[in-house]
């Protein structure tokens, strides 16, 4: 296991891709979430200060003294995430997350970025 990317495709990439949500280590493999376009440009989705950090306090609804490192919570403050265009030039292999089929079927397809536009991309399912 580790760390991956999300990717979520609304460019009809086949019946196990599109409109799904898909994993990659080809990226930056942050846990960071990227949207291909209908047109088949990616994106990066980035939600960073849409919440506030709290301290729980003793008293306050949630606190727990037996784990004091979980006493946070975090509450949104109205603000909205980002998505730009990632200008990214390489090959990215993405997969359904949460497949429950055999792991050498797993569907896995392999997609060409040119300055974030994808060029081409091919089923390397079981290869």
């Amino acid at each position: 296991m580790g760390m991956f990317d999300y990717v979520r495709s609304s460019y009809d990439l086949g019946e196990h891709f599109t409109n799904t949500r898909c994993q990659t280590k080809d990226i930056d493999n942050t846990m960071t979430d990227y949207w291909l376009s209908p047109s088949g440009q990616l994106y990066i989705i980035d939600y960073s200060h849409t919440a506030d950090f709290v301290e729980l306090k003793e008293g306050d609804e949630g606190y727990n003294a037996e784990v004091p490192l979980f006493n946070f919570q975090w509450i949104p403050n109205g603000n909205h995430g980002k998505v730009s265009p990632l200008y990214l030039t390489r090959y990215v292999s993405i997969y359904p997350e949460g497949w429950g089929g055999e792991w050498k079927e797993w569907p896995t397809l392999k997609l060409h970025f040119r300055y974030g536009k994808l060029v081409d991309y091919e089923d390397v399912t079981g290869k």
